[in-house]
């Protein structure tokens, strides 16, 4: 058995970033990949999960810190000698990358009205209808906060999404894709702007798939933790376009099917 700190790893260009909720403690026993905190941003939350199976033997953190890359996150206890000569920071990085891989390829796919992420709570009440304490309306930075918060001091929560994917405009469509768009044009000026001080690059090839699919990738690596944060606080889910019809009920039409949430 070896004892190996929990460093954090890299995850992307996120510094000081508040941790929202601590998943084990001292002695609990993890497999790959399980979650040991979820960290939150002002765009985005993600799970850190752990890198190998082991036994935590120690928590150094607590809700409400703030961590960056490199720092200790606890101690764990494994028994799998060729992951223990590693460091363990390379461990946790690849670990992260995959489960990054992972939430993106299950980033919910577009929904009928009528259909809700797999969390338990506030479950349709015959017709589609569904009764609720707490509906919030648009899963954007300000929105999923709200739910999580309500769902954290125990209320019933729905959340109404109109995109296939948690994260509302500013995740989805506008702030997020359009500065992953931003900074690869800027990289284009940047090389065209070295000609003055002697350097000259070749003109670049623009393949439109491969720029795509790098915004993509950013959009998948911000969006794809909100779903799980969802079903672990039994947040249920409508995708589709929502509005009061009065002060108790909303409607919720997608593809011409219609969820009524009281």
């Amino acid at each position: 058995m070896s004892e190996i700190d929990l460093i954090l790893p890299d995850i992307g260009d996120f510094e000081n970033v508040e941790i929202i909720e601590i998943h084990v403690k001292a002695n609990d026993k993890v497999q790959p990949e399980d979650p040991i905190l979820t960290l939150e941003s002002d765009k985005a939350t993600m799970d850190i999960p752990s890198p190998f199976a082991g036994t935590i033997k120690k928590v150094s953190v607590k809700v409400g810190d703030r961590v960056s890359e490199g720092d200790k996150l606890g101690s764990i206890e494994s028994a799998e000698s060729a992951a223990a000569k590693k460091p363990a920071k390379k461990a946790a990085k690849k670990a992260v990358k995959k489960a990054v891989k992972k939430a993106a390829k299950k980033a919910p796919a577009k929904k009928s009205a009528g259909a809700t992420e797999s969390a338990p709570a506030a479950k349709p009440s015959g017709g589609g209808d569904i009764s609720t304490e707490v509906v919030v309306l648009g899963s954007g930075p300000g929105g999923y906060t709200a739910a999580f918060r309500a769902a954290d001091l125990g209320k019933k929560v729905v959340l109404v999404e109109r995109y296939p994917s948690l994260g509302g405009v500013c995740l989805n469509v506008g702030c997020i894709p359009s500065k992953a768009l931003l900074h690869t044009a800027q990289i284009i000026n940047e090389a065209a702007h070295m000609k003055a001080n002697g350097v000259t690059f070749a003109k670049p090839k623009i393949d439109l798939k491969g720029i795509n699919a790098f915004k993509d990738k950013v959009v998948g690596k911000l969006t794809g933790g909100l779903s799980g944060l969802a079903r672990q606080r039994k947040v249920t889910v409508v995708h589709g376009v929502g509005q009061f019809v009065d002060q108790n009920t909303m409607q919720v039409e997608n593809n011409g099917e219609t969820t009524r949430i009281r």
